[in-house]
């Protein structure tokens, strides 16, 4: 099999220098699902200027844990941006909830925002806005042009402190360096 037809459900997306769109140049998109229909993934390296405790008051949820209030929010893609997405480890009992691979989930209930405001939510968790989608064979055509590589995703990587360490982080598992990469494709 392909890696263009291999699943790439929990694996990560790495954009490459042939990516222009400033949305996700430099981006690190985490796969929750992928299938003949299309795509679905979240950028997990790209914060925006809101904080969880912007999200918190405009849902009116009371949190009153500095830190949590400060953590955060992600921007996971430019589809559906008024939808939220929380990225986490621990399976709770939260509506909404998916597991995208052993020990990762995707919720998008308000229980679970409701649970991390009184520190009762997930350990390890990201707050994303909007999604990245691909219609059926779009990935795989960008995949075969170079747009992006893959990696495996953890939590290590997942849900690290520092957003601006992931993209690399990710490269660094692939073993080559960035410089040898060709910024045209081809066929042999």
């Amino acid at each position: 099999m392909s890696e263009e037809n291999a699943n790439l459900v929990n694996k990560c997306l790495i954009a490459t220098p042939a990516i222009k769109d400033p949305l996700f140049a430099s981006s690190l998109v985490y796969m929750c699902e992928h299938n003949e229909d299309g795509s679905m993934g979240l950028v997990i390296n790209h914060p925006t200027t809101q904080n969880l405790e912007e999200i918190f008051d405009q849902l009116h949820i009371e949190c009153k844990d500095e830190e949590i209030r400060n953590q955060p929010v992600y921007l996971g893609g430019p589809v559906k941006l008024e939808q939220g997405f929380i990225l986490h480890t621990s399976a709770g009992s939260w509506q909404k909830s998916i597991e995208v691979s052993s020990g990762i989930y995707l919720t998008s209930s308000m229980d679970i925002l409701e649970a991390i405001a009184v520190d009762e939510g997930p350990k390890e968790y990201m707050v994303i806005l909007g999604f990245s989608g691909w219609a059926s064979g779009q990935l795989e055509s960008e995949l075969h042009e170079n747009s992006w590589l893959t990696s495996s995703a953890g939590t290590d990587l997942l849900f690290h402190q520092n957003s601006d360490d992931k993209w690399q982080m990710a490269f660094d598992t692939l073993g080559f360096d960035l410089s040898s990469l060709s910024p045209v494709s081809g066929n042999a």
